[in-house]
């Protein structure tokens, strides 16, 4: 079965860029995505750009359109975020040879360092305006987190493949069963959900000094405002993510009131982030991308690790002492 960018080829690539009159210098060289297909190309102008090949079958077109609004609505109200270019009819996702895909302004720039105060602070009152945006409607394409539910369709898909031994998947079972009724005690809390990032790591974060831009909303969703938080913070190091969070709240409160109550959903989401994590690899492998990029999935050791770590987040979620 051909993998889904199996027709992707560089002329496909040129000839989509060149669809909505945008002349590229060179060929575009690829970018680290895995999800979709991004790459990176001077215009005959020498702007850079980033064009994203969505990956087809995931998204629905209302459900890309909706990412893109929100871009522009965050852009339109100053939060710093790359948000796709328009044509002259206002279309911001385009399509060709059977692909959706879209274009963004390049963004330069590196990593915040998470050990640098300033750098915390910043990010704080980044992510509180992100939110004070977020707060103001609803998605109504995009998905709203659902941790139990979530771990369920993991579970699902990785016990239907073929990954797994005997003794793996009976002990594989049980812990995601276990953390799934788990993470449905904390989801039963009812707790605001408001647009989030969704998926916000050092990775989609860009930067100088203390100036830092989200970029990749790919994963943008309906969720608690720590879920755009948690990422940031070393969780397995009480003395430094407490520094961490002291920092970015007092950011945050700069913009808006910092979401203190929701400091318990940390553990119920990294549990959830990690079982959700090795379901997307198995799901994704017979793209070519995947075994290259992942190799060590397909060895039993790489399973038993994760089994074990699962392991440990249920012993947490069970005796949450680590906000003490």
């Amino acid at each position: 079965m051909p993998h889904p960018y199996h027709a992707l080829s560089p002329n496909v690539v040129m000839s989509a860029i060149e669809s909505i009159g945008f002349w590229p210098t060179s060929e575009p060289f690829a970018l680290n995505s895995y999800e979709n297909r991004v790459l990176m190309f001077r215009d005959d102008e020498r702007r850079g750009w980033v064009v994203k090949f969505y990956r087809p079958a995931r998204w629905s077109q209302a459900t890309v359109q909706e990412e893109h609004d929100f871009l522009h609505e965050l852009s339109d109200a100053r939060v710093p975020v790359m948000a796709p270019w328009r044509d002259r009819e206002g279309r911001s996702l385009h399509h060709y040879a059977g692909y959706d895909f879209a274009l963004f302004p390049q963004c330069i720039g590196q990593a915040p360092e998470l050990d640098n105060p300033a750098h915390l602070f910043a990010l704080g009152g980044l992510l509180a305006k992100l939110h004070r945006v977020g707060e103001r409607k609803a998605f109504t394409d995009r998905a709203t987190l659902d941790m139990p539910a979530g771990i369920v369709q993991a579970r699902e898909h990785v016990l239907s493949s073929d990954w797994l031994t005997t003794h793996q998947r009976r002990a594989y079972e049980r812990v995601t069963t276990q953390l799934q009724e788990q993470t449905a005690s904390y989801q039963a809390k009812k707790v605001a959900t408001i647009r989030c990032h969704g998926d916000c790591h050092l990775g989609n974060i860009l930067g100088r000094d203390e100036d830092f831009t989200l970029v990749d909303f790919d994963d943008c969703l309906m969720a608690p405002a720590i879920q755009d938080i948690w990422m940031l913070l070393a969780i397995d190091d009480p003395q430094t993510w407490r520094s961490q969070l002291s920092e970015i709240s007092e950011g945050y409160e700069e913009e808006r009131a910092f979401p203190h109550d929701q400091l318990d959903l940390i553990e119920p989401l990294r549990s959830y982030r990690l079982v959700r994590h090795s379901a997307w690899l198995v799901d994704r492998w017979n793209d070519p991308a995947f075994p290259q990029a992942f190799p060590w999935v397909a060895g039993n050791g790489y399973w038993d690790q994760h089994i074990r770590q699962l392991e440990q987040q249920r012993l947490q979620l069970a005796s949450p002492k680590w906000l003490a």
